[in-house]
């Protein structure tokens, strides 16, 4: 389904296991976070599809031990569809696949955990809803090939994060650090 401008099309499929979720609206959070993050980066929103379980600790704690073999919960994962990450430390990822006509390409997939989240934005004192959204576009980088693992993919992955909060009128994560 392409976007009109009566009803655009969902790029994020939003599924709540933990009814914590519903205090921040997860399904909307997520939706404009992930827009911003690829209309940011000149991706046209509705040739894509991304899947974002909101979940508990117990659940990505799971999820963790099985994927990454870390046994403690985390407060965001992502499964890309592909790998585009960047061979040249600081290097631009490849391009996504080009989506077809009516046929959004899936990005992959992005699990958030309540308890982590909640926690993290108490003990920074930040809102909630602003600290999910981070999140979000953070794992968003992440299936299009943007990691933090190198000093230089860092720097590039934060300079996208902190651009792409401040057009949603949210404050720099990474001020105080």
């Amino acid at each position: 389904m392409r976007d009109t401008p009566d009803t655009p099309a969902m790029l994020t499929d939003t599924i709540v296991e933990d009814d914590r979720w519903s205090t921040i609206d997860l399904p909307a959070l997520s939706e404009a976070a992930a827009r911003a993050a690829l209309n940011h980066l000149g991706l046209d929103p509705a040739g894509y599809e991304i899947a974002v379980l909101g979940c508990d600790d117990a659940r990505i704690a799971t999820l963790n031990a099985g994927f990454r073999g870390r046994t403690a919960p985390t407060n965001v994962l992502s499964w890309p569809a592909w790998d585009l990450s960047a061979e040249a430390e600081g290097g631009r990822p490849d391009a996504a696949p080009e989506p077809e006509v009516d046929d959004p390409e899936s990005l992959g997939d992005i699990a958030i955990a309540w308890d982590t989240c909640a926690r993290e934005a108490e003990q920074a004192g930040k809102p909630l809803a602003d600290h999910v959204s981070h999140l979000v576009v953070h794992g968003v980088l992440h299936l299009l090939g943007y990691d933090h693992e190198r000093d230089g993919d860092a720097t590039l992955m934060e300079g996208h994060e902190t651009a792409i909060l401040g057009k949603m009128g949210i404050d720099d994560p990474y001020r105080d650090h």
